[in-house]
């Protein structure tokens, strides 16, 4: 029996997901805070967590990166409200498996966990060569990706995706490796986001039994699972100074060597990144080694935001709705005009993985022949962008270190505090938006 743990200090949300889950025959504990979590998800063992994000002791992202820390593996859905779908997408950046918002909508949930829990069934993530369901978009960004594809798959060229989480940067990976000479072999993919320093070098090399406490049984890494294939490094800019170091050899002298031992291992992999961070900013901070960097950017695949690429997003509506029908046993088979007018005008900080979500969200709450703009979200159907900004004025890099902590405060104001469009207004990335704002006490 699949077991779950629940872990949510509003006791309503716990009794209502127990009884929910047992009727479906899962296996169920709960949990009133992260660190009684923590100590359950020990002894409980479960094959999937579901936690809310705002937890009396930790926040529901520290959490995260604990359980990660413990299991790489597990999936994890948090549970959050609208107001917090920026935090969200965070939290799909450090590992969690997916969000739900928060009044929670049955159906929604359970095909949640259904899903995560037959994909972690494969607990190495080694997915053998399948046919990749892709929808190609027809803007002029979209055409752009589909040649770089076309151009450097059949290669053995390493490559450099970027572009911000849930824009389908593995997507593109994997089209990169069904075109290639490899495509019958493995594709591994990675999330180093979710991976502890201390677990990074077993999981990408191996280890040998006894080589570090917990090490009960020989492993082989992802480069040996990889063997012939392709590995794929999502987030490579999480990879510790250390791990760069053993990456870069690997990557060089194709050979790797398992954590305790002294013999070194043949390697024939090709290599795939991605990131949603500037590594070249990254490099001149001296937090990713330059030699590793140009060893990888053989080629570079930047993938739009969504924002970016309006044309398409009723295409990959529309696909998404045929997946949500066959997800949900629904058949409903068109939006109204309102509605996609809605997407449209929407910035999208969580981009296509958003967009789904939004998707099966309003397949659900749709009761008629199509969907309609009453089952957007607030944040989506009261959306308005804001065009006071002017970008030529506000780029920080222009403005005098006196006046910067006023202009970035004056930006988060005008921007209702969303992080992503005050980055951008102020040419830096989120990151450093981030610094400044710890640097200067801006609360936000």
């Amino acid at each position: 029996m699949n077991k779950i743990l629940i872990i949510d200090d509003d006791p309503t949300i716990c009794i209502m997901l127990q009884g929910l889950l047992k009727k479906k025959g899962y296996e169920t504990d709960t949990a009133f805070s992260a660190n009684e979590g923590l100590k359950k998800f020990g002894s409980f063992k479960p094959k999937l967590v579901i936690s809310d994000f705002r937890l009396p002791d930790i926040n529901g992202l520290d959490l995260l990166k604990q359980i990660k820390s413990l299991n790489p593996h597990i999936p994890v859905i948090i549970m959050t409200s609208y107001a917090e779908i920026r935090t969200a997408v965070n939290a799909i950046k450090l590992g969690a498996y997916e969000y739900v918002t928060k009044p929670l909508n049955p159906e929604e949930i359970l095909v949640l966990i259904k899903s995560a829990i037959e994909k972690s069934k494969i607990v190495e993530k080694v997915d053998k060569p399948k046919k990749i369901e892709f929808i190609r978009g027809k803007s002029p960004n979209s055409v752009q990706i589909d040649q770089y594809i076309s151009l450097v798959a059949p290669t053995d060229m390493s490559v450099i995706i970027e572009g911000e989480s849930g824009t389908g940067k593995e997507i593109v990976a994997r089209r990169i490796h069904e075109a290639s000479a490899r495509k019958n072999k493995n594709f591994v993919a990675v999330d180093c986001g979710a991976l502890s320093n201390e677990l990074a070098g077993s999981e990408l090399f191996g280890h040998n039994k006894g080589s570090f406490t917990g090490a009960i049984s020989d492993k082989k890494g992802q480069f040996e699972h990889a063997k012939g294939g392709t590995l794929f490094l999502d987030e490579i800019g999480n990879l510790s100074y250390e791990i760069q170091i053993k990456l870069l050899r690997a990557i060089q002298e194709k050979k790797i060597r398992q954590l305790g031992s002294n013999d070194d291992i043949d390697t024939d992999v090709r290599i795939l990144v991605a990131t949603n961070e500037d590594l070249i900013k990254e490099v001149n901070n001296s937090n990713f080694r330059e030699d590793l960097y140009h060893r990888l950017n053989e080629f570079k695949i930047s993938v739009p935001a969504l924002r970016d690429r309006k044309e398409d997003i009723k295409l990959f509506a529309d696909n998404f709705l045929q997946l949500s029908n066959q997800e949900l046993n629904k058949n409903i088979n068109e939006f109204s005009d309102e509605f996609i007018q809605k997407l449209k005008a929407y910035n999208w900080p969580g981009n296509l993985r958003e967009l789904r979500n939004v998707i099966r969200r309003a397949l659900l709450l749709s009761t008629g022949d199509r969907v309609e703009t009453s089952a957007l979200p607030p944040e989506i159907l009261h959306y308005q962008e804001t065009s006071s900004i002017d970008n030529s004025t506000t780029d920080l890099k222009l403005i005098q270190a006196s006046t910067e902590k006023d202009k970035i405060i004056d930006t988060l104001k005008e921007v209702n505090n969303n992080k992503s469009k005050a980055a951008r207004l102020l040419n830096i990335d989120r990151k450093t938006l981030y610094t400044k704002m710890k640097q200067y006490g801006i609360e936000g």
